[in-house]
Order: C-alpha cells, then structure tokens, then sequence
C-alpha cells in the first residue's frame, strides 16, 4: 500500500497534496499497490471525495477531540499507530510546511530514513528516488533504505493529475492513543494580518517587486496592476528586508512557493533563493533594466526598461481594454 499524508487546514485542503497524490498513484499503479490517504481529524472527512478524485481508494480518518487544530506530535503519532496497523510500503507527505515537520518526526519515531523534496521514484531493488538539493538547482539521485520509504514530493515540480476515473473509497476511521506530551506543540490561537484579497500561494496572477521597486510607495503601482489583472502582490527577500512588504509576501526558498499561471517579476535580481520560489509558474515576464539579470535570462519574456514607465504604460492599456 502506497499511504499519502494529506496537509489540511481545518478541513481545507492544500492543494500541494494534490501533487504528492499523482505521484503516489504513478507509485501504486507500478507496484500494483492501492492508494491510500491519511486525514487527521474528523473535521478533513469531507475531503474524501476530492481525494478519490485522484486515484485514493482507502481513506484512513483519525478521529481525536484534540486533532481539531494543528499539533504536529499528535499528527505525527497518530501517522505512526496507522503504520504500525495498516503497513504501508511507502509513506508520503507534501512538500508544505505541515508535510515536513509531521513526516520528520514520524521518521524520528520508527528510527528510519527520510528523503525530502522528491520529484520522481524508480522501483527497482535499491527504490531510487530523484531529489530536488541546493534549492533547485542539483538533481540527486540516491536509494533510500528502511521500511515503509519515507519521502516528501518537492512542491510545485508535478503537476496534479486526476485520475480519470473511479470507484468507491473505502473510509476508516481509527482512535489514535494521544498523550498529553503530543499536544505540548499545538495551535492555541490565530490572528489575522488584516490584509484581504487572493493569498500568494493561490493566485493564478502574482505581480512581484524587488529593490528595482524602489520604497514601499513603489509598490502602489504593482497593488493596482495586480488588481486589474485579479492576482496578488508579493516581494523579494530584500523588499520584505527593506520593510517595503510584508514577510508573509516574500516570495522565495525562505517565503512562499508559488505556482500561478503567470508571474511578473519587477525589478527583481533573480536570485537562486527567490528563483526557487517561482520557477513553478507556468509563464514568468520580468521588467528590468539590466538585460543580464538571472531573472531576465531565466523568464519566459521580457522587457529591458524601466518598471516605473513601463507599469503604468501597461496599466493603461489594460484600463482601456476593460473600458
């Protein structure tokens, strides 16, 4: 069996689990194994539909008072009394922040290795796996040991595929033995950053900035741009440094990873770490004066000018377009 470990935020989904599920489905169908999805807390039941959608056939719910909110040891242990009964030859998780931390403690429970940030797995006698290392920038290929495998899929390197058909999704719901020690790391409280609109990680439009920007009131164009064009405004590692935008819209290895259809980058460098961030866009424009930049040399197009001419040229074309 061929078990995914669904990240969920009290019930919604990350659609990053999504891709971890394509590659699980390519895994079950080559070793003729079924696919099998983990949702912690009764709150994620109603998400078995949209899995089935994407080849799971068994959906292991773990019911607990406590699962209500985010607690990554109680995730965790209640993964690993899962893998103790059900005994999954494989067990992934998204590459998300939940992902990460829930499988690295599972793999610290049962003393067995972790590959993190995979793209691709070869069955063979050593199960070869093909991982993202140095931010995107080396593909390593390694054999990973232990038993069940423990790997997360990297984000935004494959495409979420439904799988075209199927049958009905057996749910199981099991009562994991919980300690208080796994609820000594929870969520306790939320607070809103106040700012409204569509989040980075969803947008199918982002419009980014970097010190080409020049201040935080240079962003001003940018938050129209992305409005007219229904998307979502974020920023490099220097912006949100510089105070210009908030950290929760750094775009980056260190922010958000982001995959929507098209990003335009505004006077921003290219570095690795921000390239990492955003290679998932399906088409990515920069503006910049140096035709030299890495972000330049790597987009999809460009225009070499200056983005305080060419954003509210382009703005305007827009608004008359929309007249």
């Amino acid at each position: 069996m061929i078990l995914g470990i669904i990240d969920h935020d009290r019930g919604t989904l990350n659609a990053v689990s999504l891709e971890m599920l394509t590659l699980g489905r390519k895994l079950a169908e080559e070793s003729d194994s079924p696919l099998a999805a983990v949702l912690i807390g009764e709150v994620a039941r109603p998400l078995t539909d949209q899995l089935a959608a994407y080849g799971v056939s068994r959906v292991y719910c773990a019911a607990h008072d406590g699962l209500d909110e985010y607690a990554p040891e109680a995730w965790a242990q209640s993964v690993v009394e899962l893998i103790e009964t059900a005994t999954p030859n494989v067990v992934l998780a998204p590459g998300t922040d939940r992902g990460y931390e829930v499988l690295a403690h599972v793999a610290a429970r049962l003393d067995l290795p972790l590959a993190t940030n995979c793209i691709d797995v070869t069955l063979n006698d050593d199960f070869q796996v093909t991982r993202l290392r140095w931010g995107g920038s080396l593909l390593e290929e390694a054999a990973l040991a232990g038993s069940p495998k423990l790997l997360t899929v990297a984000p935004h390197a494959i495409v979420a595929e439904e799988s075209g058909g199927h049958g009905e999704t057996a749910v199981h719901t099991f009562i994991p033995s919980l300690s208080e020690k796994d609820f000594r790391v929870r969520v306790t409280g939320r607070e809103s950053s106040g700012r409204e609109g569509i989040s980075l990680a969803d947008a199918r439009v982002v419009v980014g900035g970097g010190r080409g920007v020049g201040s935080q009131e240079g962003f001003d164009g940018l938050e129209q741009l992305a409005t007219l064009l229904g998307g979502a405004v974020g920023g490099s590692r220097v912006a949100t440094n510089l105070g210009w935008r908030p950290h929760s819209e750094q775009i980056g290895q260190t922010g958000t990873r982001i995959a929507p259809d098209l990003y335009i980058a505004c006077g921003i460098s290219g570095a690795i770490q921000h390239w990492v961030g955003c290679k998932g866009a399906k088409q990515i424009l920069a503006i910049n004066t140096d035709a030299e930049a890495p972000m330049v040399t790597k987009a999809d197009y460009a225009v070499i000018g200056d983005l305080h001419d060419l954003i509210p040229a382009l703005i305007a074309e827009i608004q008359k377009m929309k007249e």
